[in-house]
């Protein structure tokens, strides 16, 4: 039975399954608090505990989701291609908007870590809180940070941005689609993305760009916002 549960398999069918079951519940509700990804995370945790399954067990047998997070950035270019004209209208005010997104964060990140007594590995696990994923926890292994640290961060950074974010820009009074797009994928990245989907095709496209650019410019920009800092 142990060796059942423990299978890639069944891990795959519980983690889909659940998923799912979410998505579900999350379409019928419209509520996002009950956001899938912020749901079918504690359901998975406790479903895995009264399990018994072990969390190398769990890590080796959804290695398969786990690899699909980079592809799934990729499949954001076709939403790219169509929306070529106005990336191209408008490539000055994307790269420069994300540009001063990104130092924002990570300097913002950096001073507030530090005046609550945060040490260097914790810092450097919060500055790339704003990229997507694998992208985070590579640049957080390279600046002495924890992975694991990064990914808990990134996922709760993306939860809270997609719920909160929509209502903010609102709020403010921002009328741009390219703006919407632009704040929820820099500062939310992947769940941004899909929230920016749900508003517009425009948003969602321009998000997933702003995805590869923050990525891209988190990577080069930290190491030298920490020697300047």
């Amino acid at each position: 039975m142990k060796q059942l549960l423990s299978s890639e398999i069944f891990i795959l069918t519980l983690v889909i399954g659940v998923y799912l079951a979410t998505l579900a519940l999350y379409r019928k509700t419209k509520l996002p608090l009950l956001h899938p990804l912020l749901v079918s995370i504690p359901v998975i945790a406790l479903l895995i505990h009264f399990l018994g399954i072990s969390y190398p067990d769990f890590e080796r047998g959804s290695r398969m989701i786990n690899f699909m997070l980079g592809p799934t950035v990729v499949v954001l270019g076709y939403l790219l291609y169509e929306q070529v004209a106005a990336l191209r209208a408008n490539a000055v005010s994307i790269v420069t908007s994300v540009f001063v997104g990104c130092v924002t964060g990570i300097v913002s990140v950096i001073f507030i870590a530090r005046y609550f007594g945060a040490d260097q590995a914790l810092i450097a696990s919060l500055e790339p809180k704003s990229v997507t994923t694998p992208i985070a926890m590579s640049i957080a292994e390279r600046s002495g940070g924890i992975p694991s640290i990064a990914a808990v961060v990134v996922i709760v950074v993306g939860i809270f941005g997609g719920i909160v974010g929509p209502f903010i820009l609102e709020k403010l009074g921002i009328q741009s689609r390219i703006a919407k797009g632009l704040a929820l994928g820099a500062a939310a990245h992947g769940l941004g993305t899909a929230r920016a989907m749900e508003i517009g095709t425009i948003e969602g496209a321009i998000s997933g760009l702003a995805i590869g650019v923050m990525g891209i410019m988190t990577a080069v920009l930290v190491p030298v916002i920490e020697w300047i800092l």
